[in-house]
């Protein structure tokens, strides 16, 4: 299948073509751009170089982040902002390699290390999105054809401070997470988007309403805007911070906090005028580990197990084999009322 980039290049391409076009819902959600709607910073320096108490507080910032958006940009990081750019810089130059180079990469199977392709899973979805994308697994193996180790081993130290605040905020203890999920081989995933420019925005879609597997999934993008997250029923236009990670709570911590921390549906819209690049880093437990809810969030009686337990591989699979749509992957472990 011919790539985005390859279609967007075309010459004297004015229109997309059908297999690209959504049908937009009428009763979609607005989008709102009102500043009270951003979502919330948290300040890292805080959390780990702090006093006692600001470490308290941004944990209770943090939590709340967590509880009432499911999504928050992180400043003060420590990733050097020449890491993030060189990562960028990386992903743009395999995104320009040939058709021919880059079908190397190709893969056929969701747990292939290495994978490119486009739209989401092509061979499924009934309309195809405006988006390219390499997906390397860089731990607990690292694999990588642009070898950004750098960059990977910097989100991978920040995702477990932050995982560490978010444990606390649960009342289960800084290293609950870690332990529990096993995270000393947890699945690392750096997935780079190209989003290139589109004749007709209005009409494509760069990736649906999704949310996302695993525990959190921390992106950068190149300064152009194009993710969109749901909340209190309408679309919030998220614009970055430079050298700020947008970070958002997986499927994964929703059901190990037993519902108390939700991952958030979100979505990418393409333009007409510029290339947008993110680089999402996705997070989880190792692949054989069974993710159910936190035994010590549950009680029989007063708030039971929302979801059942299951492989973080098969929910993996799962996910990665269908059609991407909202939050439908997490329905097939969630447990209804009695």
């Amino acid at each position: 299948m011919i790539s985005i980039k390859a279609l967007a290049e075309s010459p004297g391409l004015t229109s997309i073509p059908p297999a690209y076009a959504f049908t937009h819902n009428p009763n979609d959600q607005p989008v709102s751009d009102d500043p009270e709607d951003s979502i919330p910073i948290v300040d890292f320096s805080l959390l780990t170089s702090g006093t006692p108490d600001q470490r308290s507080r941004t944990i209770h910032h943090l939590g709340k982040a967590c509880q009432d958006w499911g999504f928050f940009m992180v400043i003060n990081h420590g990733v050097p902002e020449s890491l993030t750019k060189a990562m960028t810089e990386a992903c743009g130059e395999f995104f320009n390699l040939t058709e021919e180079e880059k079908r190397e990469f190709g893969g056929k199977h969701v747990l292939d290390s290495i994978r490119c392709g486009t739209s989401f899973n092509a061979s499924v979805d009934e309309v195809l999105f405006w988006r390219d994308f390499l997906k390397v697994f860089v731990h607990p193996q690292f694999h990588s054809p642009t070898k950004p180790a750098a960059f990977s081993k910097r989100t991978r130290e920040l995702a477990r401070e932050l995982l560490k605040g978010i444990s606390t905020s649960l009342g289960l203890g800084e290293c609950y997470i870690e332990k529990a999920l096993n995270l000393e081989s947890g699945l690392q995933i750096v997935a780079a988007n190209l989003y290139p420019p589109c004749p007709e925005p209005e009409l494509a879609m760069g990736m649906p309403p999704h949310s996302d597997h695993g525990l959190l999934t921390l992106l950068v993008q190149n300064g152009i805007s194009g993710l969109q997250v749901q909340h209190q029923s309408k679309w919030v236009n998220v614009n970055s911070i430079p050298n700020a990670f947008v970070v958002n709570v997986g499927d994964h911590m929703e059901i190990m906090s037993n519902g108390k921390y939700r991952s958030v549906v979100h979505r990418a819209f393409v333009n007409e005028k510029a290339t947008r690049i993110s680089i999402a880093t996705v997070y989880g437990p190792s692949l054989d580990t069974v993710v159910g809810p936190a035994p010590e969030l549950v009680h029989r009686e007063t708030n039971p197990p929302a979801y059942t337990e299951m492989k973080y591989k098969e929910y993996l699979q799962l996910q990665q084999s269908n059609q991407l749509d909202g939050k439908s992957c997490l329905d097939h472990v969630r447990i209804s009322p009695a």
